[in-house]
Formats: C-alpha cells, sequence, structure tokens
C-alpha cells in the first residue's frame, strides 16, 4: 500500500455532501409518464459524506470531517447534529445564499431505491474553500472521500494526502468515470457493482467478474479494491509488486426495509475497523453487519448503527 499501510491508525478526516433526503416509500418504481401513489414522505439528513462520517463516529472514531452547508436552517441543524455525534466540525463551512444540498430518494417495498440529487451548497466545497483546513488532511492517518462535490477538490485533497503520507480511501459513488491521475493516489477504492462497471466497463456479478474488474483497478494503480456485492458480501483484492490475492468475504442475510445508507454505513464502519488495527477481511465483515443492520431501518442517518448494536448483532 505504497509503503503506508502499517501501524496502529489513529485520525480520520472525511470529506464529503451533506444532503436534506426527501424520501418517498412507493410499491414500485414508476416507468418514464407514470405517477405511482406513494406513502410515509419525511425529509431526513442525508448526504454521501455525511452519512460516512456519522457512521464512523457511531462506530467508534472521532473524524474531522470537512463540508459545506447550506444557510437554511437545515444546514444549522446539521452543525449540531454533527457535534452531538463527537465529530470534529471546525471545517464545516456554510456557503453564504445558497440552500443545502438536495436529494430525493424513492424506496420501493423490496427496499431498493432510486436517487436524484441536486449538489447546490456540496458545489461550493472547492479547492479555495478547503485551502485553510488541509491541515486536517496532513495531520489524518486516513482520508475518506466520494464523489457528491467538486473533481477538482477531491484531487487536491488526494494530493495533499499523497504528500503527507495519509491513507486515501475512495467511495467513487455515484457512478462515475474517472482519470487515472486520480485514481493513482488512491490506496482502497469501494465501489459497488455499478461504480466498478463504470470504472472498468465490466459488468461485476460473481467472483470472477469482481476479479477480472479489481485487476483492471489494480492496473490503474490502486493497491486494495472491495467491491461490495449486496448479499453476496464483497470481493476484496490486495495487489503488492505484481502478486494479486483477491476473496469473498461474505455479508449478512437480513430483511431489508429501505438501502438507501447501506453503503455508506459499509464505508464510514470499514474505515473505522482500519482505525483501530483491525485487518482488512475482518474490517470488511464488521462493515458488512454494519450495513445489514442499516437496512433493516427506514433513512439514512437514523438507520445508521452504534458499535454496540453492531457487536450485539455479530453475536445474534
Amino acid at each position: 500500500m505504497k509503503g503506508r499501510f502499517a501501524g496502529f491508525m489513529k485520525r480520520l478526516t472525511v470529506l464529503g455532501s451533506v444532503n436534506a433526503d426527501h424520501v418517498l416509500n412507493i410499491s414500485r418504481f414508476p416507468q418514464p409518464g407514470e405517477t405511482v401513489t406513494g406513502h410515509h414522505y419525511r425529509v431526513a439528513p442525508g448526504g454521501k459524506g455525511a452519512n460516512q462520517v456519522v457512521a464512523a463516529a457511531r462506530m467508534g472514531a472521532v473524524p474531522a470531517f470537512i463540508a459545506m452547508l447550506g444557510e437554511d436552517a437545515f444546514g444549522e441543524q446539521m452543525r449540531h447534529t454533527f457535534a452531538s455525534e463527537g465529530i470534529d466540525t471546525q471545517a464545516v463551512m456554510t456557503a453564504s445564499g445558497k440552500p443545502s444540498g438536495v436529494a430525493m430518494i424513492q424506496v420501493n417495498a423490496e427496499g431498493e431505491n432510486s436517487i436524484c440529487i441536486a449538489p447546490e451548497s456540496n458545489a461550493c466545497l472547492t479547492p479555495a474553500a478547503i485551502q485553510p483546513h488541509l491541515s486536517l488532511i496532513h495531520h489524518a492517518d486516513y482520508l475518506l472521500m466520494q464523489l457528491e462535490t467538486p473533481q477538482e477538490t477531491l484531487q487536491l485533497a488526494a494530493e495533499e494526502a499523497v504528500k503527507h503520507h495519509t491513507l486515501v480511501i475512495l467511495n467513487p459513488a455515484p457512478a462515475s468515470v474517472l482519470e487515472d491521475r486520480f485514481l493513482k493516489l488512491v490506496d482502497i477504492i469501494t465501489p459497488n457493482q455499478t461504480e466498478a462497471e463504470a470504472l472498468t466497463g465490466i459488468n461485476v456479478s460473481d467472483e470472477i467478474s469482481a476479479g477480472q474488474a479489481a485487476a483492471r483497478l489494480h492496473d490503474r494503480g490502486i493497491p486494495v479494491v472491495v467491491i461490495t456485492m449486496g448479499r453476496q458480501g464483497a470481493w476484496v483484492s490486495r495487489r503488492e509488486s505484481h502478486s494479486t490475492c483477491g476473496e469473498l468475504v461474505p455479508g449478512f442475510d437480513v430483511e431489508a426495509r429501505d438501502t438507501t445508507a447501506a453503503g455508506d454505513t459499509f464505508n464510514g464502519a470499514l474505515v473505522s475497523c482500519l482505525l483501530t488495527g483491525t485487518g482488512l477481511k475482518e474490517a470488511v465483515r464488521r462493515a458488512h453487519a454494519a450495513a445489514a443492520v442499516s437496512v433493516t431501518r427506514d433513512g439514512a442517518l437514523s438507520s445508521v448503527p452504534t458499535l454496540a448494536e453492531v457487536d450485539a448483532f455479530m453475536r445474534g
């Protein structure tokens, strides 16, 4: 891992988005031009950055968060929420005159979701905006990022992380095509099947195709690849020198109620486990457990479990 994946990790910085999630439960997703009646409409806090930093905090980490809130009541509410979770909010900023980011989420009867987002204040998390807070990246052991904030900001953050020997974990969501100059700065990448296909062109459906996709990501300079595959588990692959070792780490079979924050819960839990020195395979297994608990609950932040809840789930 570029000579940096060793020792006892203690500090985490998350850079990412904050959204107001407008959630509607429906029996099935509508076809184009069709209207479907829903129920249980609610507005809840979310956004990939927010979900992941809260997941890490609830799993025992003490993370710092670099984010941009809207100048509205929701933004102020979120600032208090982060502080109440024990998150360092010194780099949680407010975009003057901008509303908070918005996500429109539909959840069907099987717990699957369909999401549209409007970045709004998240688009203001520019390279210039994060300049005063780069020390939070310099002094971290891990930097965790997603793709709901400007690409140029992620590039700068990753470059600063590498200069200061901070490990970069990228959750490449939402699915996007990324340049090699960015990917070569990443130590651990955590795509789901859709995101892995967007990055590699390989349809990931089983262990063989997951291994092929992982190999292609290794070829682009990423030492560790974790492809989440729903109930199948996660394909975990390492490349050191010219040797590659991959295996499927099984997940947990639960009845899904709402999968909205499952991937975010997985990522926050994964990095919090790595912070304590937990091995990668066991960290993935515990992250699976956290995600499994989350899908049995409604909402995004509201579904994220605590460390005690995950421990209880794993004990059965």
